[in-house]
């Protein structure tokens, strides 16, 4: 949101600063993102100084030139060679003298340096007003009048004034500061001071020469229409003084009639429309929705197949604009309109938010309008307009203001209390100081007691209807900063399950990063497109766009946008993970389960001079995966290769018939729909499954064996479809107590073996907790596993 500091001027009488009003508007919660000096004519004619022509002869060299003697208030006259052909002695002048830097509206600046031309010197130079950005005419130097005063700086002859531009980070819960009257409101409240308004007690109708009939047929999307007729208009350029306005908010001006909606909207925050009123057909104009599919050309000259919800300005035969977004091309005020008719309204935010999304329209009424505008404003606002219109384009006021306004909004109704408001704030502030910040918001105290206050507030702060909002208002008059911190922080243990989840995940997390895992979080809305079971889909009933209408029933995709953003950007080692949520809609029910996802791609480590980077395998996927189940302690589960179509191959960790985590290649099809080109690994996580398993298991704790572990080695053919598995069971089967651990240290396979023969070489730890074993005992254990192992898996022993 632009605010000029000059315009706010006009609303609130104030010493302060630009800067200093910077501060205090960041403090009472509209955040100043940005502070800018902006010069109402390019350069701010600095150096230029007002001067008189004593001499003017021709130049001896040149026909076209003129050598003059220049009084600017110095001690020594100027000599000056000027091209102008209406100079002459005499004559009171601007003059740019010599380091002074000129900006003429085409072409770029240039500084004025001592010269020579045709051999006679010159000490500056005699402008004309395209020359310093003061008009658009070359046919010759600007005479001033006689009186004026020579010495003196243009600047200040032309009452050229800089101004400071505000940019303010608006919220959307602040619709009310969306206008230079908003803002005025918070600094009177801050100050405790008044706002000056705009003076409309001059507006009179002179005739009844221009009635043109309103109905409303839809109170509901319209619950306030005002309007009024002007004739006689002259459609022209608007005067400096508003086209100044306007340039410095970054508006371009367009002619008077527009410039005066546009400067009112930002004056007051009211968005008005003017229709040419002999376009408006059987002299009626009617608030209805059109038909599904009606066509309708915008300003823009864009035709647009209307919804039969959309609340439209209609003449007796047509529509003529989309209320409250968009004007139509044939109603609109061109240079051949002679006659107003002037809308100011209330519609329905919700309606014309939807209107506007439908279509895809942003503009600066819709944008007051979703958010929620003041309906005690438009015939303010419409009279303001008037008068100004009058002012600067003529013509009558040719009929009585039409205020239809069935039934009147009521104000909010709240009840606050003195204790809850300190409570909240966590500071004492005395009754009188909350009483009178709530006044000078222009909150109405309808009753008083001891306790508290019962308040009216007014319609155009849609945000405050609570008593904490109240809180609010009154906390950021007050001062965030003024709220001290306590020396004592009063706190209470409380018990909560087992275990934490915030801790839980923090301790993942942290393990990932110190892998050198980067932690995202991406939007849950997303693509209806990328919805999986689209029956299932959480669809979002007025979305933002069509890329963000549905919940995300992943977290795979969004992911993969991520991973085409940065390798897009040539950063194409990627080590993600994020914690997150994915919505389903089952059984009419809806359904959000929190999961873990983690995402490799690229290379995964950087390329050094003694070592290659190599790509990510899922290898180094499954590293990660186990990575995160040993540190969560999950203890026993299943393996299974993976059968899912959201996978291109992998495997699946599961207990029982749940599944904790299924991990492997990101599919081509979802490759290409993210646009990514390049090989990605991704596990996908039930966290809400590892925190209950988290939560069953027992954490037991023994001490270290103080008697020593032996190792054995085996060394065996068994027959190729052998698995290592299995010899691991077979031996645990054999001896439960005294096996710690079995590791496989060599596998052979080749033509020195028998055909379907391979060699394996077996690694044993054998431990008793209570004593040391003797070789006796070990050998007795040794012995049954090679029984055991010869019978059920057919293992030959190599000695």
């Amino acid at each position: 949101m632009k605010i000029s500091y000059n315009w706010l001027k006009q609303f609130i009488q104030t010493d302060q600063t630009p800067q200093e009003l910077s501060l205090i508007l960041t403090n009472i919660g509209l955040e100043v993102e940005s502070l800018d000096t902006v010069q109402a004519v390019a350069g701010g004619l600095e150096g230029l100084t007002i001067g008189q022509v004593l001499t003017c002869v021709q130049h001896p060299n040149a026909d076209r030139l003129r050598v003059t003697t220049v009084d600017v208030g110095a001690e020594a006259p100027l000599q000056i060679v000027c091209g102008a052909p209406n100079v002459a002695a005499g004559q009171k002048v601007v003059v740019a003298t010599v380091g002074t830097t000129v900006y003429p509206n085409e072409g770029e600046p240039f500084k004025i340096n001592k010269s020579k031309i045709r051999g006679e010197a010159s000490e500056g130079m005699i402008c004309a007003e395209d020359e310093i950005g003061l008009g658009v005419s070359h046919d010759g130097i600007m005479v001033l009048p006689e009186d004026t005063q020579i010495g003196q700086t243009a600047k200040s002859y032309f009452k050229l004034e800089d101004d400071y531009l505000f940019e303010i980070g608006l919220t959307p819960n602040r619709a009310d500061a969306a206008s230079h009257l908003g803002v005025a409101r918070d600094l009177a409240a801050y100050f405790k001071s008044k706002i000056e308004m705009p003076d409309i007690a001059a507006f009179k109708t002179d005739n009844e020469s221009l009635k043109i009939e309103v109905e409303v047929k839809d109170a509901v999307a319209c619950p306030r229409y005002s309007s009024v007729s002007i004739s006689g208009v002259t459609v022209k350029t608007s005067p400096d003084w508003l086209q100044d306005k306007l340039k410095v908010i970054g508006i371009r001006p367009i002619n008077n009639i527009v410039d005066i909606t546009n400067y009112v909207l930002h004056d007051l925050g009211v968005p008005l429309h003017a229709f040419d009123a002999d376009q408006i057909t059987g002299g009626k104009v009617i608030v209805q929705k059109c038909a599904e599919g009606t066509p309708f050309v915008t300003l823009d000259g864009v035709e647009r197949k209307l919804s039969a919800e959309d609340l439209m300005i209609c003449n007796a035969e047509k529509p003529m604009c989309i209320a409250g977004v968009f004007g139509g091309k044939d109603s609109g005020v061109s240079e051949n309109t002679r006659n107003i008719f002037l809308e100011s309204a209330y519609f329905n935010s919700v309606s014309v938010r939807k209107t506007a999304k439908r279509h895809g329209l942003k503009t600066d009424a819709s944008f007051r309008f979703e958010r929620g505008t003041d309906p005690e404003m438009t015939v303010v606002a419409l009279k303001r307009a008037a008068l100004l219109i009058q002012e600067l384009a003529g013509g009558t006021i040719a009929a009585e203001v039409s205020d239809i306004y069935p039934e009147k909004i009521a104000p909010f109704q709240v009840e606050v209390s003195y204790n809850n408001i300190n409570k909240l704030i966590g500071a004492q502030i005395p009754d009188a100081e909350i009483k009178s910040i709530i006044t000078a918001l222009d909150i109405k105290v309808l009753a008083e007691t001891e306790n508290g206050l019962d308040l009216e507030v007014p319609r155009y702060r849609v945000d405050v209807t609570r008593e904490c909002d109240i809180t609010e208002e009154v906390l950021r008059i007050y001062g965030y900063n003024n709220i001290e911190i306590p020396s004592k922080i009063n706190a209470s243990l409380s018990y909560s399950t087992k275990p934490n989840k915030e801790q839980t995940q923090h301790v993942i997390a942290d393990m990932l990063t110190a892998n050198g895992f980067l932690e995202i979080w991406c939007n849950s809305l997303t693509k209806g497109a990328y919805a999986k079971n689209p029956d299932e889909a959480v669809q979002i009933l007025n979305p933002l766009s069509s890329d963000l209408n549905v919940m995300r029933q992943g977290l795979l995709m969004p992911a993969l946008e991520s991973v085409a953003y940065n390798q897009n950007r040539k950063t194409a080692d990627i080590k993600f993970y994020e914690f997150g949520k994915t919505y389903h809609l089952i059984n009419e029910k809806y359904v959000e389960r929190p999961r873990l996802l983690i995402l490799l791609s690229g290379a995964y480590q950087p390329e050094q001079w003694n070592q290659k980077g190599g790509s990510v395998s899922f290898y180094h996927l499954k590293a990660a995966v186990d990575a995160v189940i040993n540190r969560l302690g999950i203890g026993t589960y299943q393996t299974e290769e993976l059968q899912d179509e959201n996978f291109a191959y992998g495997l699946k960790y599961f207990r029982g018939d749940k599944t904790m985590v299924s991990f492997g290649a990101a599919t081509a099809a979802d490759k290409k729909q993210a646009d990514v080109d390049k090989d990605v690994f991704y596990a996908d996580f039930d966290w809400a499954l590892l925190l209950d398993l988290v939560r069953k298991n027992k954490i037991v704790n023994k001490e270290v064996s103080k008697y020593p572990a032996v190792r054995r080695d085996l060394s065996m053919l068994v027959d190729t479809a052998v698995t290592f598995d299995a010899l691991k069971t077979i031996a645990f089967k054999t001896e439960k107590k005294l096996i710690k651990n079995i590791q496989v240290f060599d596998v052979y396979v080749g033509d020195k073996l028998p055909e379907g023969k391979k060699s394996y070489a077996l690694n044993f730890t054998l431990q008793d907790e209570d004593q040391t074993l003797t070789d006796k005992q070990i050998d007795a254990v040794m012995q049954k596993i090679i029984i055991n192992l010869a019978q059920s898996a057919n293992a030959e022993i190599r000695k």
